[in-house]
């Protein structure tokens, strides 16, 4: 059985990109690295409990998009990329990029609880962060509601992930919409 908290997944495999097995993949990650630089990675599908360990030989940015074509040594074939569309792209958690200050990692958000006062009460929590030109906080409010955050420092003041919380100053109506 695969423990969650061992592995950092970066990316999801989308789509085949030609004929010789390269493939395109959806980012999880900033780190344009992990999808540029040679090395191991490891895939996995929803089904499997097993992962398959696969070496990155090359890698490229899609120009003006969020996504990379890559090509692994073990996929020289359409027909074998076609196989691996849909499953995670993975690294071990003991490989997270170190961060400058004020930088977070993805998966220190999720969980967070979202506050309004410093020692003020629980709105709800951080469910995820999506990219829709701006990185988005989801949070899920206590009423049910899933609203999104821009998670730039004017709106989200303080972070403080040993207490599990963070502040938002959100503007007028941004909670409501």
């Amino acid at each position: 059985m695969i423990s969650n908290e061992n592995w950092l997944r970066i990316g999801k495999l989308v789509t085949p990109q030609g004929l010789h097995g390269e493939i395109r993949v959806k980012p999880y990650s900033d780190f344009e690295e992990r999808f540029t630089q040679p090395g191991k990675r490891w895939l996995k599908n929803k089904e499997e409990t097993d992962l398959l360990q696969v070496k990155l030989i090359s890698g490229r940015r899609v120009p003006g998009k969020e996504i990379f074509v890559v090509r692994f040594a073990e996929i020289n074939n359409r027909t074998e990329a076609e196989k691996l569309i849909g499953a995670n792209l993975l690294v071990p958690s003991s490989d997270r990029p170190k961060l400058a200050e004020n930088e977070f990692h993805l998966l220190d958000l999720v969980g967070l609880e979202a506050r309004l006062k410093p020692n003020g009460p629980l709105i709800g929590m951080v469910t995820n962060l999506t990219n829709g030109g701006n990185d988005l906080l989801e949070i899920k409010l206590l009423e049910g509601r899933t609203v999104l955050i821009p998670f730039v420092h004017a709106i989200v003041p303080v972070v403080d992930l040993k207490e599990g919380w963070l502040l938002l100053t959100p503007p007028p109506g941004l909670l409501e919409l």
